[in-house]
């Protein structure tokens, strides 16, 4: 098994915020609580570190530490062209000091709390047979391309990859050896991978039961 403090996590919130209209996405509130705080408590039992992705307002981020009485490290994008989840990617794979890196966006704030575990468990199954390199969620036939475990070891690869002005993660992971985990089973919550876009959809998804 990988063990949680093998995992580092990052809380993907550097994006522009575009379909908000401009506004910094991780600090819009869900239930109370800006959604990259929301994110970072519910992922922070599941690994042994947490990291955020964001680009501006970065002083902010860093104070979100408070709430668990520690500073988090925020790791800004390496340009400043709000070049997508892959920058916020290769931004953790950077800052990242342990084997593995798990990440998840803060804009889908039901993901599930069992999410490092069940990625890990079948990225371990395949161990014997020379392991894969990312495990990443499912559900509905859906992949969900920002919620990835991966080896830490790829950040070449990722740098190569965007070198050459390429953005899909779907892309890059077929690069490499990758397992599907279907987050299916009967008490899943089937908006545990919903996200908002706008304002509208998060008040939509605040109000779902």
């Amino acid at each position: 098994m990988i063990d949680k403090n093998d995992i580092t996590a990052i809380v993907l919130a550097g994006g522009r915020g575009s379909r908000m209209g401009g506004v910094d996405k991780g600090l819009q509130l869900f239930n109370g609580q800006p959604l990259a705080l929301q994110a970072m408590h519910r992922v922070a039992l599941q690994v042994g570190r947490v990291i955020v992705n964001a680009n501006r307002n970065l002083k902010v981020y860093q104070n979100f530490g408070d709430e668990f009485g520690q500073e988090f490290q925020v790791a800004p994008d390496a340009d400043s062209e709000f070049a997508g989840p892959l920058s916020g990617f290769a931004a953790g794979l950077s800052a990242c000091q342990t084997p593995y890196l798990l990440t998840v966006p803060c804009d889908s704030p039901r993901f599930p709390v069992d999410l490092a575990n069940r990625l890990a468990s079948h990225m371990a199954l395949g161990l014997h047979e020379g392991g894969f390199d990312i495990a990443m969620a499912a559900q509905g036939g859906w992949t969900q391309p920002v919620f990835c475990l991966m080896r830490c070891e790829l950040l070449p690869s990722l740098n190569v990859f965007m070198a050459s002005g390429k953005r899909k993660i779907d892309a890059w992971t077929a690069l490499h050896k990758t397992v599907v985990v279907n987050f299916d089973e009967p008490l899943d919550d089937p908006l545990a991978f919903a996200n908002a876009n706008t304002l509208a959809e998060l008040a939509v998804l605040e109000g779902a039961r």
